[in-house]
């Protein structure tokens, strides 16, 4: 679908509000974690957890300013997998 404006910059024209569609994201989380009872009142939590686990490219929308030289370019992408590991320790 296109749709094609003669108006002046600025004016307001007839198309559509979502024109443009940025790509879809595939992003999955895992936290994996253990308690460990010490005493009655004190526990230790083990975590690990991942972000984006299947490392899958996650793009940012594509540029949308008329005026830009990368109208309608994708120029930049998301964080990619991060993993960290963590203790929890409660009394």
């Amino acid at each position: 679908m296109v749709f094609v404006c003669w108006l002046a910059l600025g004016q307001i024209g007839n198309s559509a509000k979502p024109v443009f569609h940025g790509p879809g994201l595939d992003n999955w989380d895992l936290a994996l974690l253990k308690d460990i009872r010490l005493t009655e009142s004190k526990q230790l939590q083990l975590r690990f957890e991942a972000f984006n686990i299947f490392n899958h490219t996650q793009f940012e929308n594509p540029a949308g300013s008329i005026d830009s030289g990368f109208f309608g370019q994708v120029t930049a992408a998301r964080d990619t997998r991060i993993m960290q590991l963590g203790a929890k320790f409660t009394f």
